[in-house]
């Protein structure tokens, strides 16, 4: 049976028609004192709304200019918009009886900016809350929309969490359209689309459907638009409230949806096959499909040569294995299964735990709570308290809680290793599925032993395995195998290597780059010298 929805095609009318029916649509009066009576109205008790009546001169013709204060360029509005229009000149072909006012102020006036007509309440209204100035002038029962943004907000900088050695040090803003502009950047081609899509009945948030044309898997495509009609909700505030709504299902702990602040590594994803969707007033963009894989790479892997961006990932595989189940593997062990350990060490760890009053089990979870505890701490404190509190934390609670007998200096080791090896899983979202995990896995270790483990992994893996992601299998391409793929998925092949886009993401336009490209000088003889080297010696 397919995951995708079967009523794309129905009768049914979506969330955004229904929106739109619910929206009064009047349209403009004729008299500038009902319009800006009608903008009073729907911006009452509103003291950062600007009303600039004036009369434009050479026709006697009053006027409002009306914006948003620190929405629009007041400067730019000051010094080109209303200039222009106080210093237009007579002309005798100009009735202001006729109809053509708005047009002449239109194609003559104000033809260096972005500027559209706008003949209702709606759109009169929209243009306002979206940064820009409206022009209303009497006798004319439409407006002029003159889009002069102001609100520029935070600069382009080095992402926060996605930090690499080698690659761009540019991440996304929370401004939508510096954020395009960035894409736009990194991939020149007319292919690359961006689809506007509005959602939030209260905040309108402004969201771009971003894809290659000839690249895209139009199934994805059109089941997330789908999606996205069907969200009727009144606030859009961050990337993770589309996620939660637009995800294949919630009765996972697993993250369906990529999201990254890199705009290199969302134009990857682009280019082999996946979709992007750009939030306005967030920096993290969502990426769909995704698969399980994705969530352990990075960009900084496809900058780095092979040999060592496969050795970095096999590094960031056993760090992922480690940080699930050590701490359970340690705690199954050794309430169940001390026969398992070797003698020197055995003496050592019951040396260690003889003074400890709890069962392992309880010491375990009192361990890890106490290390979530002070990772919440560090990440809410301010920068320069982050230090204090992981001196405070690793140094001082851990020596006097050893030295006290309350936790073993073994279980100290474990804890520490754990945490260590959770710093590695480079998504935060997988790393926070890993941690509720890891109490799972310490449960059953401490109930069952070893054989809870492997009945809990078991449990896990047949999860995994029915997760989807718009109809992408969540583990692929380990289950189902898929030989070529897996060239980018534990160990990264060499580039020349990997010629096809994975099927995952797509399956038409496969060819990624011309096939037998393998790297090295042109060769000639035996000696391996070109002619013109030849020449020179």
């Amino acid at each position: 049976m397919s995951i995708f929805s079967k009523d794309n095609n129905n009768s049914k009318p979506r969330c955004d028609e229904n929106k739109d029916k619910k929206v009064e649509r009047q349209p403009l009066s004729k008299s500038l004192s009902d319009n800006l009576s009608t903008v009073r109205n729907l911006f009452s008790n509103c003291s950062d709304v600007v009303y600039r009546e004036f009369v434009i001169d050479s026709i006697k013709l009053p006027s409002a200019l009306i914006f948003i204060n620190e929405l629009v360029d007041t400067q730019l509005i000051n010094e080109t918009t209303i200039r222009s229009i106080m210093n237009m000149r007579p002309m005798n072909s100009l009735n202001t009886d006729s109809g053509n006012i708005v047009d002449t102020i239109k194609n003559r006036f104000l033809n260096t900016v972005n500027v559209s007509e706008i003949v209702d309440t709606h759109e009169l209204e929209e243009g306002l809350l979206n940064g820009s100035a409206v022009l209303l002038v009497d006798k004319e029962d439409k407006a002029l929309k003159i889009a002069i943004p102001g609100f520029r907000g935070r600069d382009v900088s080095e992402p926060t969490i996605e930090k690499v050695i080698r690659g761009p040090k540019e991440g996304f803003t929370e401004n939508i359209s510096v954020n395009t502009a960035m894409l736009r950047k990194k991939i020149k081609s007319s292919k690359l689309k961006f689809e506007n899509s509005v959602v939030g009945r209260q905040t309108k948030t402004i969201i771009h459907i971003t894809y290659l044309e000839d690249v895209v898997d139009e199934k994805v495509l059109k089941e997330l638009k789908y999606r996205l009609s069907k969200i009727d909700v009144d606030a859009i505030l961050e990337s993770g409230y589309i996620e939660q709504l637009i995800q294949d299902t919630t009765k996972t702990i697993f993250p369906q949806i990529l999201h990254t602040e890199r705009p290199d590594r969302v134009a990857g994803a682009i280019l082999e096959g996946r979709i992007a969707l750009l939030i306005d007033g967030t920096p993290f963009a969502l990426i769909v499909p995704t698969t399980m894989i994705l969530f352990l790479q990075t960009s900084e892997d496809y900058s780095e040569r092979y040999i060592i961006a496969s050795f970095i990932r096999i590094v960031r595989f056993v760090f992922f294995i480690v940080s699930l189940l050590l701490p359970g593997l340690y705690v199954g062990i050794v309430s169940y299964h001390k026969e398992m350990v070797p003698t020197a060490l055995l003496i050592s760890i019951m040396e260690s735990a003889k003074r400890v009053p709890f069962p392992v089990l309880v010491e375990a979870l009192i361990m890890e709570a106490t290390f979530e505890a002070l990772r919440e701490a560090g990440i809410r404190l301010p920068i320069p308290a982050n230090q204090t509190v992981g001196i405070v934390g690793a140094l001082v609670i851990g020596d006097a809680a050893v030295k006290a007998g309350m936790i073993s200096s073994i279980m100290v080791i474990i804890v520490s290793i754990t945490a260590v090896a959770s710093f590695g899983i480079p998504s935060y979202d997988m790393g926070y599925s890993i941690r509720v995990l890891r109490f799972v896995i310490i449960f059953l270790g401490g109930l069952f032993g070893l054989y809870g483990i492997l009945l809990g992994l078991l449990v896990i893996f047949i999860h995994l395995v029915s997760l989807r992601s718009f109809g992408v299998n969540y583990l692929s391409p380990i289950a189902p195998v898929n030989l070529n793929e897996l060239k980018d998925s534990f160990i990264r092949f060499p580039r020349w290597a990997m010629i096809k886009r994975p099927g995952s993401a797509n399956e038409k336009n496969r060819q990624r780059q011309i096939s037998g490209l393998k790297p090295g000088p042109s060769r000639n003889d035996d000696e391996g010298l070109s002619k013109e080297d030849e020449n020179q010696k």
